[in-house]
């Protein structure tokens, strides 16, 4: 059959187009689609960073309760367990210097809007069966209610790597200092039941390699190998770091060095602008809350809180420099 010929100069012009090197990049994920990421903390106020998502009907004692020992923990490299409360409710147990950042970046990551898992710190419990005895310092993570945890996801290859919501999560990440960004930490939770929407979310689940300084050592650095990334749970490294470096249009360059580097380089200016934005929204009162939440002295948290709200500011600074 004979293609007219307008129709087919239109056909070979679509061809055209669509082979050509400068044809239009893929299409961001529209925010309506963001809710497996992120979703508008539209009631901000109401939420309680110090209980957190799981609540205070779902907190285990701070001090004083009991756990029956399932397996060792195997993942990671801070040692816990896998243990079961009198109720039969599951719980993983993480122990040591991450309990503490854990719990409070948490609270801070749900209160701009991303998805967390129920997690509290508990200062000591009793452990039966295997290992028994008095623990100290650890952190509790409990299964979602309406979503079981599946599959991690991939920093570099995900649904959302073209929007704002994606990159300004990076950006909380270095504002905490959470240095610890391999996939592992990162996972997808399925709905339970297939009236539950969104049918699966995206979270960054393991952040206890936070609040320090996340600046690799050069000679770690030049061997590609993961050693001593940085500091995790130091205030006094926590308040040396900065923040922003140098900015060149839209590119940013950040008071990082670690493994990760092609992970921070995502970040454009809009998306820092964007993030600080959603930080800055957070109640002073929240920002205690969060802290603790983590068990943290009053004089310590005051001093991480100002350290963290200095960066807010060095970013929103930005917004100077650009129309977006």
């Amino acid at each position: 059959m004979r293609l007219r010929p307008f129709r087919a100069l239109v056909i070979v012009m679509a061809l055209v187009a669509c082979a050509s090197p400068h044809a239009q990049p893929q299409t961001a994920v529209p925010d309506f689609e963001m809710p497996e990421l992120w979703q508008e903390p539209t009631d901000l106020l109401e939420r309680d960073l110090y209980y957190g998502p799981g609540g205070q009907s779902l907190a285990p004692p701070q001090t004083g309760g009991t756990f029956q020992f399932v397996a060792f923990k195997t993942s990671g490299t801070n040692p816990g367990y896998d243990v079961k409360d009198s109720a039969g409710r599951p719980w993983s147990v993480k122990l040591g210097i991450e309990a503490q950042p854990e719990v409070t970046v948490s609270r801070i990551l749900w209160a701009m809007g991303y998805h967390q898992p129920p997690n509290y710190f508990v200062h000591e419990f009793n452990l039966t069966g295997t290992d028994a005895g008095l623990k100290t310092i650890s952190r509790f993570r409990a299964d979602m209610d309406r979503y079981k945890a599946g599959d991690d996801w991939d920093w570099h290859d995900n649904p959302f790597k073209n929007t704002k919501q994606f990159r300004g999560l990076i950006v909380a990440q270095l504002i905490l200092n959470n240095w610890d960004l391999k996939q592992a930490n990162n996972r997808i939770y399925e709905a339970a039941d297939p009236s539950v929407s969104p049918k699966r979310i995206y979270m960054v689940r393991d952040v206890g390699s936070s609040l320090g300084h996340s600046k690799q050592s050069p000679f770690f650095k030049l061997l590609g190998t993961p050693g001593a990334q940085g500091s995790k749970n130091d205030l006094e490294d926590f308040e040396a770091q900065g923040f922003i470096k140098k900015v060149d249009g839209d590119d940013v360059s950040f008071d990082y060095r670690g493994l990760h580097q092609p992970i921070v380089d995502m970040v454009t200016v809009p998306d820092v602008i964007w993030a600080c934005e959603q930080m800055a929204k957070i109640p002073d009162t929240h920002w205690q809350a969060a802290f603790r939440a983590g068990a943290y002295p009053d004089d310590v948290a005051e001093r991480y809180i100002r350290k963290i709200k200095e960066k807010i500011a060095q970013g929103l600074a930005l917004r100077a420099t650009t129309t977006r």
